[in-house]
């Protein structure tokens, strides 16, 4: 998402005072009933309202739609508190879900379709949702195959979406799609296609998955599904730009949330090891417990420098290609600490770290979607090298 203000116009207060909002929310609305949303296989919708009673969905975006504008340097610790004291990827994925599915809509879409879509979104009242990955390919974007073909004031949409996080419930999907000749490959024929969510001929189905129990992730199935022309985003064939400039922002995104998972893991590692006793003393100690504890700070406190530089950057405007892949580098090197914070605190824990109800094994197997979504660990280090000329 395009920041909304300047970096110079927020004061360490405001962020110490979002973050302690996020803290409050994330440790009073989510912590306690995690486990159980989990088993359920989702969490409310009206925790959506809650979250936008406080602004939490709105940040970042107009007022005139009822956001809250804000820059990079804010919006890092609504993700990293929320993840720290939330401790629950799955609730982030689907509660902020419109951080990805919106944006296109605030940058591409026209004057009628903004009022109509961004503000019930905002005030929780409805989800939206971004569909790109196909069941045939997900970094490869350039070869997806859903087709969108023009008939009067209509396209016709055909073809198939999978791993959707908030396919299930959203009543708005940004979907990629291919506008160009039957037979087009490649960038230039893809387009963005807002699509309602009770459009006919849309069908969806929930996944199971190793983690991120309560977000429903869907397959969607689109046959013949009629969209009016005006929920076009931008022009047709733009889409792969649009796309890949919506990527930097998730990608953000879920570095600071992978960076507040890290510290979750070393919150309860501590707290376990200093309460836990062995061979008659507490665990920390117990030298060994000590270092693995100070590693998972190293990792911490570097990603959380690099977020805070990237976040600058983009601030002060400096998004050209070595943003960019300081994005990708930065994705890559915070969901590593992320793994690493994760493995070394069920180590600490020893045989509860494998049980059910601790922050550490939820997060543990939250890890790899972490890596892969967003474009995988492979995907980032080649972007970035080719951003950075080598």
């Amino acid at each position: 998402m395009t920041a909304m203000s300047d970096a110079s116009s927020v004061s360490d207060e405001d962020r110490t005072a979002l973050a302690d909002t996020v803290t409050r929310f994330a440790r009073t609305e989510i912590a306690p009933h995690v486990d159980a949303w989990d088993a359920a296989g989702e969490f409310p919708r009206s925790l959506y309202r809650r979250a936008a009673d406080l602004g939490l969905l709105g940040l970042g975006y107009p007022e005139q739609y009822g956001g809250t504008p804000a820059s990079y340097a804010l919006r890092l610790p609504l993700w990293r508190a929320l993840s720290r004291h939330g401790a629950s990827g799955g609730v982030l994925a689907s509660l902020l879900s419109h951080n990805i599915g919106l944006p296109p809509v605030l940058a591409h879409g026209s004057d009628a379709v903004r009022a109509e879509v961004i503000p019930p979104v905002l005030a929780g009242e409805q989800i939206a949702a971004l569909a790109i990955t196909e069941p045939g390919g997900g970094s490869d974007v350039a070869q997806l195959k859903t087709t969108a073909r023009r008939e009067g004031d209509e396209y016709i949409v055909n073809g198939e979406k999978v791993f959707i996080t908030s396919g299930m419930r959203a009543d708005w999907i940004t979907v990629a799609v291919r506008t160009g000749d039957a037979g087009s490959k490649g960038s230039g024929g893809i387009s963005m296609l807002l699509i309602p969510g009770h459009s006919a001929g849309l069908s969806r189905s929930k996944l199971d998955k190793m983690g991120w129990l309560c977000s429903d992730t869907a397959h969607l199935r689109f046959d013949n599904v009629r969209v009016p022309v005006r929920y076009l985003l931008g022009e047709e064939g733009a889409g792969f730009r649009i796309i890949m400039a919506n990527f930097n922002g998730e990608r953000f995104g879920l570095a600071a949330s992978a960076l507040g998972f890290a510290e979750a893991c070393y919150d309860e590692a501590l707290a376990w090891a200093r309460q836990r006793k062995t061979f008659g003393a507490a665990l920390v100690e117990h030298q060994v417990i000590r270092h693995k504890l100070v590693d998972m700070q190293m990792r911490i406190q570097s990603t959380a420098a690099w977020c805070e530089s990237v976040a600058a950057q983009a601030d002060a405007g400096r998004t050209g290609p070595e943003w960019v892949a300081q994005v990708c580098l930065l994705k890559n090197h915070a969901t590593q600490t992320m793994q690493f914070c994760a493995d070394q605190a069920v180590q600490i824990l020893g045989g509860m770290g494998f049980m059910r109800g601790t922050v550490s094994e939820r997060i543990y197997r939250e890890v790899k979607v972490m890596m892969i979504g967003g474009g995988a660990e492979e995907i980032m280090k080649d972007l970035a090298a080719r951003q950075l000329g080598i």
